[in-house]
């Protein structure tokens, strides 16, 4: 039997017609491949309906690569939302002509889009439309590739979509990449997947390698995770995940850092694939980011997110995880069997109890990890013990530090009484007797605590070496 290397598209234009040998076994066999095996292309086409996935065209001026970008993705995909970013340059002419209109295009009024809420208003239109023709979500002005997203975000989920991918209009993607995405997402269903890209090419601008690696490295230090790539605009989003978040504030580039942080935040997965990418010669390139706007809002965002995740997010998630452990669970762990030696878990505790009691309010656990940093103390137990202000110690350690500071200072004390009342404008009030109490209070209860810690610790890790010699 004569071995064939072709595929059925070949049989179907007539190529093996020519040959008379072909056996009809061969024959019927390719044309059985042709009709009813199906190609990568309508195997996604069914998975993107069964996930009810669409795919979302940010744009802004962007004429000359739209129109490819949208025929490239409408191979894989019918569900597609452009999102014309109030673009001067011809877009709507383009889209008019290659009847990029559905009969429920959009528009988004002035006031509507000042609200921050989309409203999608059905339009009588006069061009004949197929099924794969794209939605089109018009915005009468530009205001940002991070707007524009919001708007496309809210509308999927409106249409009853539970994803959407993200692809850009400047043809630095390629929509045949969108297979490895939805192969990605079903290892984990409600993950974000990021299409990262090769940084190492030739025709990388410098700029954006740099942009790379500041952005990689800040996300590590707001969120605690590595990922290839921070800033690539090629992502498939779980739109349940993203309704979760009530408000956004970035309307630009940032946006794409934004929402990447706050759904780490959430205990999002973050899964990557390889994408291919491609970066028009210098003179043909079309970039509307601004080097340096764009980055300095970028770097302001990160400073924020930064600031946010050191005073409130990883304290939380920390004191998350330790109510998962039992309070047996954390002394065994991190003090029995902890490779420190006695001497320095004390000091650890003497640091934190001193820091957790002083007036360092918002700042006892940055101030204690730092400190054990510089001291070569235990971080984590100077971490756990600077939280001993925390209900319900804090109106006792708030008493007891103003009952010091009265003695200290010669203030009358005596007509004070212990309450769970005292707060915050009870300190105002008195705010120098309790600063300097809190300082003197700590100083003697730090190194009483650390005292009865190192003898527990000598007597319990004694009796657990007595028990494993006894075993051995």
């Amino acid at each position: 039997m004569t071995n064939l290397k072709c595929d059925a598209e070949q049989i179907i234009k007539g190529t093996y017609f020519r040959d008379l040998r072909l056996p009809c076994v061969e024959l019927l066999f390719l044309l059985y491949q042709h009709c009813f095996q199906m190609p990568e292309t309508e195997s996604t086409r069914q998975k993107m309906r069964e996930l009810k996935c669409c795919v979302i065209i940010p744009t802004y001026n962007n004429a000359g690569t739209l129109e490819r970008v949208i025929r490239g993705v409408q191979e894989y995909t019918d569900d597609i939302l452009v999102v014309n970013d109030g673009s001067t340059d011809g877009t709507e002419e383009i889209l008019r002509q290659s009847a990029v209109r559905s009969p429920q295009s959009a528009n988004i009024s002035n006031s509507q889009q000042q609200q921050g809420t989309t409203f999608i208003t059905s339009t009588t239109s006069t061009i004949a439309t197929t099924p794969t023709t794209p939605t089109t979500l018009t915005l009468p002005h530009n205001t940002g590739k991070g707007f524009a997203l919001r708007q496309g975000f809210n509308y999927a989920i409106e249409q009853g979509y539970r994803y959407a991918i993200t692809i850009d209009s400047d043809g630095q993607h390629f929509p045949d990449d969108i297979p490895k995405f939805i192969e990605k997402s079903q290892e984990d269903p409600d993950a974000i997947v990021i299409g990262a890209r090769n940084m190492e090419q030739e025709d990388i601008p410098g700029t954006s390698s740099f942009g790379h690696a500041f952005s990689i490295f800040w996300f590590r230090v707001e969120t605690g995770q590595k990922i290839p790539d921070v800033q690539s605009g090629y992502r498939l989003y779980p739109l349940e995940r993203i309704k979760t978040i009530r408000h956004f504030f970035s309307t630009k580039y940032e946006f794409e850092v934004e929402v990447l942080v706050r759904l780490a935040w959430r205990g999002v997965t973050i899964l990557s694939v390889p994408v291919k990418t491609w970066y028009a010669p210098k003179g043909e390139r079309v970039s509307h980011f601004r080097k340096g706007r764009d980055f300095a809002r970028t770097s302001l965002l990160n400073t924020i997110l930064v600031f946010a995740a050191l005073l409130w997010v990883r304290p939380f998630h920390f004191a998350k995880g330790l109510r998962k452990k039992s309070f047996k669970e954390i002394i065994r762990e991190y003090f029995i069997n902890s490779e420190d030696s006695n001497g320095k878990l004390a000091w650890s505790v003497v640091l934190g109890i001193f820091i957790g009691v002083s007036p360092f309010w918002g700042w006892q656990m940055i101030v204690a990890v730092a400190l054990a940093h510089f001291l070569k103390l235990n971080k984590f137990v100077a971490l756990v013990t600077s939280n001993i202000s925390i209900p319900p110690m804090i109106p006792i350690i708030l008493f007891f530090s103003y009952i010091t500071g009265g003695f200290v200072l010669g203030a009358e004390t005596a007509h004070l009484e212990y309450s769970s009342g005292i707060d915050f404008q009870w300190i105002k009030q008195n705010l120098i007797q309790y600063i300097v109490g809190s300082f003197v209070f700590g100083a003697v209860l730090a190194p009483l605590t650390g005292l009865i810690t190192y003898v527990l610790l000598v007597i319990f890790r004694k009796n657990v070496q007595l028990k494993e010699m006894e075993k051995n």
